[in-house]
């Protein structure tokens, strides 16, 4: 049996750790050869492969990035895309696809499996908003990352008596923003579930300053102002529609500045968050991730997702996973409204 493997949409910590563990599982436990598809669907839509085996998972389990390369190629959007998969897969003689990916590299999965493409999904992403699973691989690291800076901000926003408003990831949830902002004791955390009122936010700031502390504010780089409407960067998208999302953090420190008259500074992490090395978890929960989904191929059990459920990792209807992304209720914020202020 020959298999392809890709990697969809942005660079993830652990991304490295499932292609290991599926290629060497792959290999010595059911004979399996491997090919690896470059910069995600664009190398199954252009036979653009390279070789996969043993010797090139060598070494990689704590390299953050993926060796196959990513993009966001949507191939249901190029005319006759299918075809040209199923064509290269025939070419390349691949029996079935391992899709590693967030919503956007499953959903493509998902319509690939209706029109009869075998293939087996690992969910991936920093923003933890994918259904059916538990965790993604890849938010434990970007949490990490974001605490970590939030500790730092802390002494220099106290040095300098000022409002210090950190942009973290996520577009539709605020998960990283509500477990970032609450393990580095932010004095407010802003997500994309619930808009938020300026005039609220500042006597947060101000709150704070009472107190002869200085404020940090989180906020996720979709939060919503209650009055107004998604800050961008500009209007252009991308191949799956998404427009591209930039300037909150800006765009609050500036309010904030107005209401208060403190000064404010904005800090925004961005790609920091999904860069370098796999916290342990996500190292874990990826190589488990890996070694479930070569099992679920080899079972030709397709059309399926590994999730964690608890401390398992189980196989799910593709569409469970991509069918509503997986937002904070609003019972987990309101638990950190205490801190606000």
């Amino acid at each position: 049996m020959r298999v392809g493997v890709l990697t969809g949409g942005g660079d993830c910590p652990g991304l490295n750790a499932v292609i290991r563990a599926a290629v060497r599982k792959g290999v010595t436990e059911y004979g399996v050869e491997f090919v690896g598809f470059r910069d995600g669907w664009k190398g199954p839509l252009e036979g653009l492969t390279m070789d996969l085996g043993i010797p090139q998972v060598r070494g990689i389990l704590p390299r953050g990035g993926t060796i196959l390369g990513s993009s966001r190629t949507n191939p249901i959007k190029v005319e006759g895309g299918v075809d040209r998969i199923k064509a290269t897969m025939e070419a390349t003689g691949v029996d079935a696809l391992i899709a590693i990916g967030g919503e956007d590299t499953l959903g493509v999965a998902t319509k690939l499996d209706e029109l009869g493409v075998p293939v087996v999904g690992v969910p991936k992403t920093i923003d933890n908003d994918l259904n059916g699973t538990d965790y993604t691989f890849g938010f434990d690291t970007a949490v990490n990352i974001a605490s970590e800076a939030i500790d730092r901000l802390h002494t220099t926003a106290e040095s300098h008596h000022r409002v210090l408003v950190v942009e973290v990831m996520g577009r539709h949830a605020g998960w990283i923003a509500l477990h970032a902002g609450l393990s580095g004791g932010a004095n407010g955390i802003l997500i994309p579930e619930v808009p938020f009122d300026l005039d609220e936010v500042a006597g947060w700031v101000e709150s704070r300053f009472r107190t002869n502390y200085s404020p940090i504010i989180v906020v996720s780089e979709g939060a919503l102002p209650s009055d107004g409407d998604l800050i961008t960067k500009d209007q252009t998208l991308d191949a799956f529609g998404h427009v591209r999302l930039s300037g909150i953090g800006d765009w609050l420190s500036s309010g904030l500045e107005d209401r208060t008259g403190k000064e404010a500074r904005a800090v925004v992490l961005g790609h920091l968050q999904r860069g370098g090395t796999p916290t342990a978890f996500d190292r874990v929960l990826a190589t488990r991730f890996g070694l479930q989904a070569i099992d679920a191929v080899a079972e030709r059990d397709f059309g399926k997702m590994v999730a964690l459920r608890s401390t398992d990792i189980d196989r799910v209807p593709l569409i469970e996973g991509t069918g509503e992304l997986k937002t904070v209720p609003l019972a987990r914020y309101d638990e950190v409204r205490p801190f606000f202020g």
